[in-house]
């Protein structure tokens, strides 16, 4: 199904009718837009592509940014604290020696952590994380729904009503390869940097290689040394060098906690692995991106699916290369995974007249280094929301949502850790 012209302009500002409103994408991007329009009184479905109802631990940590907190200070309802908190940011050397240091308080979480409070507060989704609300649905809140296994295949924009009509795969067990559509009033794609809708809508972007990869990967904070766990507790730590950036801090534990002791170490990786493209990589990068069971995969390798002999040849450059703490935890990692660094940004944010619009690393997907990709998705959670409510002009959403997306990118391309000919340095 190929998208149509509808209504010039016709986002829905300032709505002064009951919408109904599809959401492409249940990751967090797409449960922030969820959470944030859901007291406007609108009808919410979420429509996950993933056959499981719930996504599971990403291995991942984020730093929770100022519109991530300021999100959660909004909307969270769950009442537990969300972020290990950092005091300042510390550079070492080869050798693990300190050689700068600056105050600066800064706030870590976890992927998982941050999925199942927005689900909490969503749809009422129980886990050991945190309680649910005793009030999921509060008055004057619209009807949500989060459906799983619902890939995406078109858009169009109906002649008879208007309406936009979203059609999709089954990609569950029961119902696999069956097709299906529904329509909705307003559809909003927050389906991350591969997103479906955007390659629907503007099938000439494409995520392009940034040259190099991110080793990523957690380590209990009680399986550490000392020294190690002295450099990383209420630290965020930094370690440069020819090729290689990797920094580190404390993210929270098993199912959310953030008792000393229980806490998790959580690093990223940045490394070159030169190559033309991810379609026909280096026989290095290939090696590496290619999984236990021989399946290469061309952008994430998924936690714990790393090739022994390729991880165990990273763990050697690890020891001969970065400062012994830093070495200490890239070794003793039992779950690492890998992602392939890409660029890619949408032209414009919205489109068939308004009626579709893309937010978060659907509009434009962020390299991790950045700390921008959880805080860019809760802000334009949050503008996007106020523009419906006609809290803010339909100009004010359009020229702010966009306009992060382009800094960052401009930032991150012709900055310290280049573009795709150079790699990390």
């Amino acid at each position: 199904m190929s998208p149509s012209n509808g209504t010039e302009n016709d986002v829905p500002h300032a709505a002064d009718k009951k919408l109904h409103i599809i959401i492409v994408g249940g990751s967090l991007g797409g449960l922030c837009t969820g959470l944030a329009l859901k007291p406007l009184r609108h009808t919410i479905t979420i429509l996950e592509r993933n056959p499981s109802s719930l996504l599971h631990n990403q291995g991942a940590g984020i730093v929770a940014g100022g519109d991530t907190l300021a999100f959660f200070k909004r909307y969270d309802r769950c009442g537990r604290d969300l972020a290990v908190s950092s005091q300042c940011r510390q550079y070492l050397d080869k050798d693990g020696k300190i050689v700068h240091r600056e105050d600066m308080v800064q706030n870590m979480t976890s992927w998982d952590l941050v999925y199942y409070m927005l689900r909490a507060n969503f749809d009422g989704v129980e886990s050991a994380y945190c309680k649910v609300p005793e009030q999921v649905r509060g008055e004057g809140d619209g009807e949500v729904k989060h459906v799983h296994g619902r890939k995406v295949t078109g858009v169009r924009v109906r002649e008879e009503d208007g309406k936009v009509e979203v059609a999709y795969e089954d990609t569950t067990t029961e119902g696999r390869g069956q097709s299906g559509s529904m329509t909705a009033d307003f559809v909003i794609g927050a389906d991350g940097p591969s997103s479906t809708l955007r390659s629907i809508l503007c099938p000439n972007v494409q995520r392009t290689y940034a040259g190099y990869v991110a080793l990523r990967g957690t380590v209990p904070e009680s399986e550490v040394t000392s020294s190690t766990l002295e450099a990383f507790s209420e630290r965020f730590t930094f370690f440069h060098t020819k090729g290689i950036q990797i920094l580190a801090y404390l993210i929270p534990g098993e199912n959310g906690t953030l008792e000393p002791g229980k806490r998790l170490i959580n690093f990223v990786y940045y490394t070159n692995f030169p190559s033309k493209s991810l379609d026909e990589p280096s026989a290095e990068l290939a090696e590496l991106m290619t999984d236990r069971d021989g399946v290469r995969h061309r952008i994430t390798m998924p936690p714990g699916k790393t090739d022994p002999k390729a991880w165990e040849k990273q763990r050697q450059i690890a020891e001969e290369r970065l400062p012994p703490q830093f070495a200490e935890i890239v070794r003793g990692t039992k779950k690492p995974f890998v992602q392939a660094i890409t660029d890619v940004i949408s032209p414009d944010n919205e489109f068939l007249g308004g009626k579709v619009v893309l937010i978060g690393d659907a509009l434009a997907g962020f390299r991790p280094h950045t700390v921008a990709s959880t805080s860019q998705a809760a802000f334009d959670a949050m503008i996007l929301a106020d523009m419906v409510a006609g809290k803010v002009s339909r100009k004010e959403w359009k020229r702010e949502s966009m306009a992060t997306g382009r800094f960052v990118r401009h930032k991150v391309g012709g900055g310290i850790l280049g573009g795709a000919a150079e790699g990390v340095l």
